[in-house]
């Protein structure tokens, strides 16, 4: 079928061999020349919306943004095609989230501007729950789990959504991810409001009270957004009905006792109760608030502040139930230069700062110590450690160490197995005693979440890179700070060091690849060629191999010494999240938002098996010594060990509860450690 573009047609479908409308007589047109709509799906106040096929990648499926607004006069008019053209802004500037549509193309043709992005098959939240019925207490909280690190994204990046709605996210068929849609009225936090005063932005019911008087809106006005879709989700009652405008509060939780016959956990109603308060500086502030207090192990809310106020207090919960302050959190200057190193001697080469771009902070920063050596074992203070031996929370790690205030990202562990660094959301890495799981220092100095870590073959450096932009250099023995290397223009998600120690690289959400010298900090080469974000690097047991993975669903190989690409493995059917050498010379194995887990001969291209025993995102692999064992962490929570060689699992650890972030094993094959979305750190003895 070929779909009329007249706006104005009443039977716009066609048979694909026409070329004269049969309905209004008008020209049928491909856009550019390659993209076709084939069906209308709907209708709003700029324009309509169509499915299509891309000609030009194998009928692909896509959607058109047709703009013809039915609106009288200049202002509005003006205003409508600002609110088209900034979609198209948004969408591109937020690059290729998984969890947001991909722009494919804007542009003007035949009088009428086109949005092109990319179609995501599935269900609104609205039409699974008139299908479904009301949501129950463990449907809101995966909602809530997988909506906020998509508003946590859009958030760093300085973008409020501004109309979040059970209509307005998706739950995609293929992976049962959810999708925020509709960006037509998104805004920089920076900029200033294109609304008059008066001027309502954001659906009725949804949107809080700062958007409806005078357009303002902040981050906090998104997190509003998402309370009263999760509490229409659960009542099936549209928020409006919910709220008691006599006594100015919110009347939910007897609505769902006595006409759902329903409760929910005081967790839960606290944590809505938080996002949907009146003032703005009384609500959470950030998506990582809220999920802090959602995967408390014991509740107890997240005080929010201001946003003219400083930081907000952390909170952290001890498996012990004792709630104990976290550190302060650590700022650095936009800017930062190359600290003092107190001893240049050989070991601890001064580190250059090739500053090229400044990433933005939200609040001007305070500078405090780059690390803090924590106190002895017995101060109160000192964040839990808990024996799995003897406690009923697991069977089987060694040691639960918690003390992070927001997820765990990526774990290391040093050469010799006597240190484990970890990562986190709270903007900190730890480093802790592998033998005895004792907590050593916090390394203070990122002034955003930290994302990827690593500690160099000969335990000297760590190194790790944050959504602040920025790559630091630490000393593995001291926890001094080295250096701090500026570069890339986005989060930085993925490090790797090479086995000599000498360079390592970093990949991020601005789609480069870059090489540095470990021994000055100088950046030598920025590889091209890479079509989306990186998630995941690695580096080849002999050094002359870099494999690179991320948003476009296919693993490069890279020669690391010329910086040339090699070879390119396509199978995968979403974004690549890890990748592991073998010390075979010649097996690479990948693990992907796709729930697999693929083993190539890379020397072939050869796809050698596929394993699909997880039912989530695969997030972590690594591989033992002598290529025995492969280990991967997923999403569902779990922890698989396989046999390499016949593909079988040998055993499942679901003992993390949440999402297995981050995998490192010691060089002897003895020793696991893990990081999870669950704020903990875990150390296991692999099987023999």
């Amino acid at each position: 079928m070929i779909c009329c573009l007249n706006p104005h047609c009443k039977t716009p479908l066609n048979s694909e061999s026409e070329t004269i409308c049969q309905g209004c007589g008008g020209l049928l047109i491909r856009l550019r020349g390659r993209y076709r709509a084939v069906e209308p799906l709907g209708q709003g106040g700029f324009g309509k919306t169509y499915l299509a096929v891309d000609e030009d990648r194998l009928n692909s499926k896509c959607v058109i943004k047709q703009f013809s607004p039915q609106i009288q006069g200049t202002k509005s008019l003006e205003k409508a095609v600002q609110l088209f053209n900034q979609e198209a802004v948004r969408l591109d500037e937020l690059g290729e989230h998984s969890q947001i549509p991909t722009l494919l193309a804007y542009f003007e043709q035949d009088r009428y501007l086109y949005l092109v992005q990319q179609f995501v098959e599935g269900q609104s939240l609205l039409q699974e729950m008139k299908q479904n019925g009301a949501f129950s207490e463990r449907q809101i909280r995966d909602v809530l789990s997988d909506a906020l690190p998509v508003l946590r994204f859009i958030h760093r990046h300085q973008v409020i959504h501004r109309d979040i709605t059970p209509a307005n996210i998706l739950r995609r068929q293929s992976d049962d991810r959810l999708v925020l849609i509709d960006f037509g009225v998104a805004k920089q936090i920076n900029e200033e409001s294109a609304a008059e005063q008066g001027t309502r932005i954001g659906t009725e019911g949804y949107a809080p009270m700062e958007q409806f008087r005078g357009g303002k809106a902040y981050p906090a006005s998104d997190l509003y957004s998402l309370g009263a879709t999760c509490l229409h989700l659960l009542t099936e009652t549209r928020p409006d009905n919910l709220y008691d405008p006599l006594n100015g509060c919110w009347i939910w939780r007897e609505y769902l006792r006595d006409e759902k016959k329903m409760l929910v956990s005081d967790q839960l109603a606290h944590i809505l109760d938080y996002l949907l308060k009146d003032l703005v500086n009384e609500r959470y502030q950030s998506a990582d608030e809220v999920m802090r207090d959602l995967n408390a192990d014991s509740f107890l809310p997240t005080m929010p502040r201001s946003p003219l106020q400083g930081a907000a207090k952390q909170h952290i919960q001890p498996v012990s139930g004792q709630s104990v302050s976290a550190p302060k959190r650590a700022t650095v200057p936009p800017a930062v230069s190359k600290p003092p190193v107190s001893n240049p001697a050989a070991s601890n080469p001064p580190l250059s700062n090739p500053s090229v771009s400044n990433p933005p902070t939200p609040n001007p920063p305070q500078v405090q110590p780059p690390w803090e050596r924590l106190p002895a074992a017995s101060s109160p203070d000192q964040p839990k450690v808990i024996s799995g031996r003897g406690s009923n929370r697991s069977s089987r790690a060694l040691h639960i160490l918690s003390g992070h205030a927001s997820w765990v990202t990526c774990v290391a562990l040093s050469p010799n197995a006597q240190i484990v660094a970890s990562s986190s959301l709270d903007d900190t890495v730890r480093i802790w005693n592998a033998a005895t799981g004792e907590a050593i220092a916090v390394l203070k100095g990122h002034s955003r979440g930290v994302n990827t870590i690593a500690l160099s073959p000969d335990g000297r450096a760590l190194i790790s890179g944050s959504d602040d932009y920025m790559l630091k250099i630490w000393n593995a023995s001291t926890g001094a700070l080295l250096g701090t290397l500026t570069g890339h223009s986005r989060d930085v998600n993925a490090v790797a060091i090479s086995p000599d120690s000498k360079l390592f690289v970093s990949g991020g959400e601005d789609r480069t690849i870059r090489i540095w010298s470990l021994t000055t900090g100088a950046m030598m080469r920025t590889l091209s060629g890479t079509t989306g974000m990186i998630r995941t690097l690695a580096i080849s047991p002999d050094g002359k191999l870099l494999a690179s993975g991320g948003l476009d669903n296919k693993v490069r190989l890279w020669n690391l010494a010329a910086g040339s690409p090699i070879q390119v493995l396509s199978g995968h059917l979403n974004s690549i999240n890890a990748i592991a050498f073998c010390n075979d010379g010649k097996t690479l194995v990948t693990g992907s938002k796709d729930k697999t887990i693929r083993i190539w001969n890379y020397q072939t291209g050869a796809l050698l098996r596929s394993l699909s025993e997880h039912t989530r995102d695969v997030n972590a692999i690594v591989i033992t010594l002598g290529d025995r064992l492969l280990v991967s962490g997923s999403s569902d929570r779990t922890i698989r060990i396989w046999d390499l060689a016949s593909g079988r699992v040998l055993m499942t650890w679901a003992d993390h509860a949440d999402a297995v972030n981050s995998l490192a094993v010691s060089r002897d094959g003895k020793l696991l450690v893990s990081g999870s979305s669950d704020k903990t750190v875990r150390i296991w003895q692999l099987p023999t």
